[in-house]
């Protein structure tokens, strides 16, 4: 079984330098990972068998109705949905039909699979542009500095420390920076807004019913015993449907076979959107506050002033206040990148190297 699962194992391999945050890795990199993972559930035969299984009369190849009833799709009968099996119903939405009865048609089966590998390529898309635009600044400027190594002098040294230190005091380097930070904060709004085009997909997919999906299963499982409640697993994602083939006998008149689907693939199914459906909700609400305190953070000097202390719990507040003060917010943001991929005591003595060269009264007369 564990062998379905190899070739995504890629995703489980730890960044060696990290240049995003938490949460973005959550959006471009688990998300990907676990839609790779539920398109995988979906399409395995050793989980759920054959996707679909028709009986019908005797006149008719099973194989043949199997393809058929998979390619014109299945339905089932909204008036039956709240039946008792086996007492007024066959199963839930299984039932006589009449003319003037409303069918709820289930396509979506033959698409499930696809949607889920689009869905994952799409949660890759911002990773790979952050990568295409941050063009390796980080790995170069935290190189042999990183924070699994112990401090090594032979790498760290004066000439290194100053190289880092006039690399983000160089006044012509501000606008690069901000654009650096602003072009992250563009991958994090694709992120956000590509959660909420997920969910508007999804619930185009299955007929404008996946919107509340995870909710109704939640009122339904807690309220069944007290109303007379349609089970929304059921009405997206019916086990038993119906499916009627025509065909022409001898003579020449139209035959049509009524038969009953087991969707076994639906056992799956109806676990895994649940399951994505509160996922997405939390990325939806994980992008929104992403994007918030990114806005806050470059528009508010003390926030930036509060988050380089947190990075360096020793750093006095008056040299936090200058580096803050002369530094853009595009600065500011590249060196929390470093504070995550180089050594503490590098990045101490390299925020207290960046503050004294700030504060000097040479470089405050070049601002």
């Amino acid at each position: 079984m564990l062998e379905l699962f190899s070739p995504i194992k890629c995703f489980l391999r730890e960044d060696r330098i990290h240049i995003d945050n938490i949460a973005f890795r959550l959006h471009s990199r688990f998300t990907v990972l676990v839609f790779l993972v539920c398109a995988t559930l979906v399409t395995a035969k050793q989980f759920i068998g054959e996707p679909i299984s028709c009986i019908s009369d005797h006149s008719i190849d099973r194989t043949t109705l199997n393809a058929y009833c998979w390619i014109y799709s299945t339905f089932t009968v909204a008036r039956h949905l709240k039946g008792i099996p086996g007492r007024t119903v066959a199963s839930p939405g299984i039932g006589n039909t009449l003319q003037d009865d409303e069918l709820y048609y289930h396509r979506y089966y033959q698409w499930v699979c696809f949607i889920l590998g689009l869905q994952a390529i799409l949660f890759y898309v911002p990773r790979a542009l952050w990568r295409i635009w941050e063009r390796d600044t980080v790995a170069l400027l935290a190189k042999d500095l990183s924070t699994s190594s112990f401090l090594d002098r032979h790498t760290w040294t004066e000439d290194r420390k100053r190289q880092l230190v006039d690399y983000f005091i160089q006044s012509d380097l501000r606008t690069t920076h901000n654009f650096y930070a602003f072009r992250y904060f563009l991958c994090e709004l694709f992120n956000f807004v590509n959660t909420i085009g997920q969910l508007y997909l999804l619930d185009l997919l299955f007929d404008g019913e996946f919107k509340r999906y995870g909710i109704a299963v939640i009122i339904f499982a807690k309220e069944k015993q007290l109303t007379d409640m349609i089970d929304p697993m059921t009405r997206l994602f019916p086990k038993v449907t119906k499916c009627t083939m025509y065909s022409f006998g001898s003579a020449g008149s139209t035959q049509i076979h009524d038969a009953l689907c087991v969707l076994s693939l639906n056992v799956m199914n109806e676990k895994v959107f649940f399951f994505l459906w509160f996922w997405l909700m939390f990325l939806m609400i994980l992008g929104f506050f992403a994007i918030f305190y990114r806005i806050i953070v470059f528009t508010q000097a003390k926030v930036r002033v509060y988050l380089l202390r947190a990075s360096m719990r020793t750093l006095a507040h008056a040299k936090a206040n200058t580096i803050v003060q002369v530094l853009t917010f595009g600065d500011c943001f590249l060196l929390h990148r470093l504070a995550q991929n180089v050594n503490p005591v590098i990045y101490r003595e390299l925020i207290d190297e960046l503050a004294a060269s700030l504060s000097t009264k040479h470089f405050k007369g070049l601002v």
